[in-house]
């Protein structure tokens, strides 16, 4: 059901569409803009839901009338979704599924409303075409372009938009949804949450993977040896690393989170802030060994690292002096 209390954050947006909502005045078009995963096609889908409800209550959708059974099955007539399975959304794109539709008037709503994702997507000539409708748009419709990257938008269509901005959520905001709802446990809940870059969708999908927790698993065994690590298991490890290049990064964030502990830990002495928690033990007896400008070398070393492998120069020489700085310190 949709419903904008299940939406995790985001307080000021969802104030922001209800007032517009219970005062009848929603804004003629949206940008709802933000990462993958933050919950901007779920607002999106909740507000069109509300514009339609046929409820006479304040707290909209209801989820109960047909107009909420409809939006929530994405069969609403007056509910567009305009889709592409181009790299681009062109000028036609546009004029079939936007232009040449939003005269029409709502079938059985007081709205009609057209919800574009990657709108980023589109072309210039195709914003233009739909800068014509941003300039004189029929009172009854609301149009949603749901983007990533602003940046890629005329001047002239972010002028005439509404902008929403959907912030990264706080990791202890996803932990306790992914404990409370999928029933994940405290440990790795949090580890899910610290990888998510405060998305809910990116969280999601890293508790779902069964390559993740692998990969974690394979990972936990050198960083709770690595301070005892031959040589010949380094060498091995960077092996590993670069045949594995899909999942290098996976690699390099779980390590980077590892070391981050060791320093919260010496610095705090509190077992709270872990993210490993369930590895208190080593996490405490890796502390001791460590002193804060090992630690401040070996974090300042997975920068390094990740700027060689995005530029594709002499990673494996970058992440085996890192693994050397780790086992040395």
């Amino acid at each position: 059901m949709l419903d904008f209390n299940s939406i995790l954050g985001h307080k000021s947006i969802k104030d922001h569409l209800q007032k517009a909502i219970a005062e009848g005045h929603p804004n003629h078009a949206y940008i709802f803009n933000g990462e993958e995963g933050s919950g901007r096609k779920t607002m999106a889908d909740t507000f069109a839901a509300a514009l339609c409800c046929q409820s006479d209550s304040s707290d909209k959708p209801c989820g109960k009338c047909m107009a909420c059974m409809q939006a929530a099955s994405k069969t609403h007539p007056d509910i567009i979704r305009i889709t592409h399975e181009k790299s681009r959304i062109g000028v036609d794109d546009i004029r079939n599924s936007l232009l040449g539709d939003i005269t029409i008037k709502p079938f059985s709503s007081n709205y009609k409303i057209y919800i574009i994702d990657e709108a980023e997507r589109m072309t210039e000539q195709a914003q233009n075409a739909l800068l014509k409708t941003l300039e004189e748009p029929p009172a009854y419709a609301v149009i949603i372009l749901i983007t990533t990257n602003t940046g890629a938008f005329l001047q002239t269509i972010m002028s005439r938009c509404v902008t929403l901005q959907f912030k990264p959520l706080e990791t202890r905001v996803i932990s306790d949804y992914l404990m409370e709802n999928e029933k994940l446990p405290d440990y790795f809940a949090k580890l899910c949450a610290a990888f998510s870059g405060g998305s809910i969708g990116q969280a999601l999908k890293f508790a779902k993977n069964e390559d993740f927790e692998q990969i974690k698993n394979e990972c936990l065994y050198y960083l709770r040896n690595i301070d005892s690590l031959s040589i010949d298991v380094v060498n091995d490890m960077v092996d590993t690393l670069g045949k594995r290049k899909a999942d290098v990064k996976v690699y390099l964030d779980l390590m980077h989170l590892w070391f981050r502990d060791i320093l919260m830990f010496k610095a705090t002495q509190d077992a709270n802030r872990l993210v490993f928690l369930d590895e208190l033990m080593v996490i405490k007896r890796q502390a001791s060994k460590y002193g804060f400008e090992a630690l401040g070398t070996i974090l300042d070393g997975f920068y390094t690292v990740q700027d060689r492998l995005n530029a594709n120069v002499n990673f494996d020489i970058a992440i085996q002096l890192l693994l050397l700085k780790m086992r040395e310190h």
